[in-house]
């Protein structure tokens, strides 16, 4: 599938009140913020749709839609770098969700520790 296939659509498995309330995107997703519960550092960013949503309430593995590859996946089934859910909140608008999660290994796919930390940019001050 290309990175253009949309995520499937809302499923039975998502509590109406919460699916009721979500702004999704023009595909059905919503972005997830990982981030480590007891120190704050902000992990990686994924997508969501209300199934993977579901699956993350339901049982405790951050599962996010994949957009290159049009499915389904677990953090950490091939990697071994798990996310153990801790909480799940809703921003103020409902179009963005954040997951505290306890991070075993490395939370990027490049292997670095968070997806944010090899890359920074120079302030113009």
């Amino acid at each position: 599938m290309s990175s253009t296939t949309p995520a499937p659509g809302p499923t039975g498995g998502l509590d109406p009140a919460i699916a009721d309330r979500l702004k999704r995107s023009a595909d059905g997703l919503i972005p997830a913020i990982a981030q480590q519960y007891d120190t704050g550092e902000v992990l990686m960013l994924g997508w969501m749709d209300d199934e993977a949503l579901h699956r993350t309430l339901t049982t405790g593995r951050c599962t996010y839609w994949s957009r290159s590859r049009g499915e389904y996946w677990v953090k950490g089934d091939t990697s071994g770098h798990v996310q153990h859910v801790k909480s799940v909140a809703l921003d103020c608008d409902a179009d963005t969700v954040l997951v505290q999660v306890d991070q075993v290994g490395a939370a990027c796919h490049t292997g670095a520790r968070t997806c944010f930390d090899e890359d920074v940019l120079p302030l113009g001050r």
